[in-house]
C-alpha cells in the first residue's frame, strides 16, 4: 500500500503543502478554519508525518542518544525510564545503546551516537578512568553531553552523579553501629564506582584498624545476567574460610542478591549469623527475600535531571556546563542486625 503524503493531504484539503508543514509542526500560525481543515484531511487520510524528513529540513534532531554499560542490571533501566519520562515531555525520543562494560565498545557507541546525527548524548557510568579524557573533550566540543555517575570532570561536559563515597561510607558506618568490624567488600571489575567505593571501603576500615586485603572479593562482572551466580559462587567458596567475617558490603544489589543466595547455601541465618548490605535500591532488592537493606540511589530523580541538564545544552547551543550532586540514602530492610559476636 502507497503511504500518505504530505502531498495528498494537500490535496484533501486544498491548501498547500506549505500551510500543511504549518499546522503539523505548529511553527507558524494558520487560520483556524485552514487548520481545521487540514487537520479533518490528516485525520481522514490517516497520515503520520515524516519525522526524518521534518528534520533534515530543520536540521535538528529529536532524538538524543543514550549509552548504559548493561541491559542486565536494573539500576540502568531505571535511570533510562528517569531520562525518558523528562525527554518525552519535551518532545524528544531515545536511541539507547550499551558497551557491555568495554571502554573500546563505549567509544563506538559515542561515535556512533554522533553519525546517527542525535541532539545530545547521555552516558550512564562511563568508563573515564579507561578512556582518554581527550576523545570526551573532543566529542563535547561536538555534541552536548552529559554524564551520570561520572567521577572524572571535564569542562565542557554537565554532570548529575550521586556522591556514593558519602553513601559508601553511611552504608559501612551502619554496619560498625551494629557492632561488625569484619567487614567483606564484594566488587566488580570495570567500573568507576567500584574503584570509589573501594577506596572509602580501605581508607575508612584502615581508620578502625580493621583494615584485611584478603577481604576484598572481585566477582568479575559486575552488572552481566551472570553477576548473581558469580557472586553467589565466590562467596560460598570464601566463607567457609573466613568465620570471623560478620558483614558483606556489595557494591551493588545483584552482588547483594547473589551474597544472599550464597549465604542461603551454605546454611546460614540472615541477618542473624551474617548481615548483607547492597548498593543502589533497584526493585529486586525488595522483592526478595529476606529483603535487602540497601543504598537508594535516586535513579528516577538521575535520569530525570540528566535529561534536563542536556535541555539545557541543547538550548544554549552547547554553551553552558553544570553539575547536580544527589545525596544516597540508607535504605534499611531486613538483611542486616546486630553483630552475632556482640549478642
Amino acid at each position: 500500500m502507497k503511504s500518505t503524503t504530505i502531498i495528498d493531504v494537500a490535496k484533501k484539503a486544498q491548501v498547500s503543502v506549505a500551510t500543511v508543514s504549518r499546522v503539523v509542526n505548529g511553527n507558524y500560525p494558520v487560520k483556524e478554519a485552514t487548520k481545521k481543515k487540514v487537520l479533518e484531511a490528516i485525520k481522514d487520510l490517516e497520515y503520520i508525518p515524516n519525522i526524518q524528513a521534518r528534520e533534515l529540513n530543520t536540521q535538528h534532531s529529536s532524538i538524543i542518544g543514550i549509552i548504559v554499560p548493561s541491559l542486565f542490571n536494573t539500576f540502568f533501566a531505571e535511570v533510562v525510564s528517569g531520562i525518558e519520562s523528562f525527554a518525552t515531555s519535551s518532545g524528544y525520543s531515545l536511541l539507547l545503546t550499551y558497551t557491555k562494560d568495554d571502554p573500546i565498545c563505549e567509544k563506538e557507541c559515542m561515535n556512533e551516537l554522533l553519525m546517527r546525527n542525535v541532539s545530545g548524548i547521555i552516558n550512564i557510568s562511563p568508563n573515564t578512568e579507561r578512556v582518554d579524557s581527550s576523545f570526551f573533550d573532543q566529542m563535547a566540543s561536538r555534541i552536548p553531553l552529559v554524564f551520570i555517575n561520572s567521577y572524572i570532570k571535564r569542562p565542557a561536559i554537565s554532570y548529575v552523579y550521586n556522591d556514593e563515597r558519602i553513601g559508601t561510607k553511611i552504608a559501612l558506618e551502619h554496619l560498625v553501629s551494629l557492632g561488625h568490624q569484619n567487614i567483606c567488600f564484594v566488587r566488580g571489575e570495570r567500573s568507576d564506582s567500584y574503584e570509589f567505593k573501594e577506596d572509602v571501603y580501605i581508607e575508612f576500615m584502615k581508620k578502625m584498624g580493621c583494615y584485611n586485603p584478603k577481604n576484598i572479593i572481585n566477582v568479575s562482572a559486575g552488572n552481566s545476567i551472570d553477576t548473581v551466580e558469580l557472586t553467589a559462587k565466590k562467596i560460598v567458596e570464601f566463607l567457609p574460610n573466613r568465620k570471623d567475617v560478620t558483614a558483606l558490603f556489595c557494591c551493588n544489589d545483584l552482588m547483594g542478591v547473589g551474597a544472599v543466595n550464597a549465604c542461603r547455601r551454605l546454611n546460614l541465618k540472615i541477618p542473624e549469623d551474617i548481615s548483607i548490605m547492597g548498593y543502589d535500591n533497584v526493585s529486586l532488592s525488595h522483592f526478595i527475600e529476606p529483603k535487602l537493606t540497601t543504598m537508594d540511589q535516586n535513579m528516577m530523580t538521575l535520569g530525570w535531571t540528566a535529561a534536563s541538564l542536556l535541555m539545557e545544552k541543547i538550548a544554549s547551543d552547547n554553551k553552558t556546563s553544570r553539575q547536580v550532586v544527589l545525596q544516597n540514602t540508607l535504605v534499611l530492610r531486613d538483611t542486616t542486625g546486630p553483630c552475632k559476636t556482640n549478642k
